[in-house]
């Protein structure tokens, strides 16, 4: 996958729906207006978008899995134009998963 377009189409496809936006309480679901905790959130993917001449054009995008079974997708740009919120809260998911397999995420 080239674009962020495409991937975002093919994740789609892949049932992976839902729109996700990192705030002060939480991963907020946008479709289900649901707040997840990090320990609730799962990364099954991400990619990374490099702009060929602009910095601000760098861009992540992942592939979410909740708790509960909600797959989306969240975007946000990387290097010194990243959201400090999605930082944040995607190095706390890192943190609790690493080292673990998803059977173990999801008993804590």
């Amino acid at each position: 996958m080239k674009t962020l377009t495409s991937c975002v189409n093919k994740l789609t496809l892949e049932g992976y729906t839902e729109d996700f936006k990192a705030g002060e309480r939480g991963l907020l679901s946008l479709q289900h207006e649901k707040i997840y905790e990090p320990s609730q959130i799962q990364i099954n993917d991400f990619y990374r978008f490099e702009g060929a001449s602009d910095p601000a054009d760098n861009s992540i995008l992942y592939a979410l899995e909740t708790d509960d079974g909600i797959k989306g997708t969240l975007v946000d740009a990387y290097g010194p134009y990243a959201d400090s919120k999605v930082v944040a809260f995607m190095a706390e998911v890192e943190r609790l998963h690493k080292g673990a397999t998803k059977d173990d995420a999801a008993k804590n």
